[in-house]
């Protein structure tokens, strides 16, 4: 994460915050794995998209900043996140950062840049079974002041809401890779969180 930062121009004081912030230890999903893994699956479909050297370089400082701020504050912490974001980017990508980690909060854009951001941030829906598991379970601990009641009605609402968006992906190239096993993983934590109830 820290060398890509600096490559795509990010600040050297910024790259210490992000490595510190990242490293918290209520950071059970959000942390510097995940966010390792967003820069790869950006890759991809930078790839796939034909996406050019600065749209590429916006999308890494995009997605190392993109939870910098995390306290299990929907809303609060991406617009936290989008203000540290600003600080820390040169000024030539500041703009479309910030648009990119604001976006996190809907995770939805009419920019093809931020929807492969988005997509890419996605991802791990359609990881493999067990690794879906493991972010779920990552994720429950991440909100472990709810009671498992609350959790299942508000992780329930999660689940159904992203299996509303047809499609899940706003990218072609990641419908194509991962759609069919996103929905699939979600409709089965939903009948998990539903038998559990």
């Amino acid at each position: 994460m820290r060398e890509e930062w600096l490559a795509a121009g990010g600040s050297e004081d910024g790259a210490d915050e992000l490595e510190q912030r990242y490293a918290e230890p209520h950071r059970k999903y959000h942390n510097a794995d995940h966010v390792n893994a967003v820069l790869r699956d950006v890759t991809l479909l930078v790839e796939d998209l034909g996406l050019g050297i600065v749209d590429f370089a916006v999308l890494v400082l995009a997605a190392c900043a993109h939870d910098v701020i995390y306290d299990g504050k929907p809303g609060d912490d991406e617009r936290a996140s989008a203000a540290w974001a600003r600080e820390h980017v040169p000024a030539w990508a500041a703009d479309r950062v910030e648009h990119i980690v604001l976006a996190t909060i809907t995770h939805s854009s009419e920019d093809p840049v931020a929807q492969a951001f988005l997509d890419a941030d996605l991802a791990i829906l359609a990881a493999d079974r067990d690794e879906y598991d493991r972010y779920a379970s990552a994720v429950r601990e991440e909100y472990s002041m709810y009671d498992d009641e609350a959790w299942r009605t508000g992780r329930g609402n999660v689940l159904r809401r992203l299996l509303a968006r047809d499609p899940i992906y706003q990218t072609e190239a990641a419908r194509t890779r991962w759609e069919q096993r996103a929905r699939a993983n979600l409709e089965r934590e939903l009948r998990s969180c539903t038998a559990s109830g």
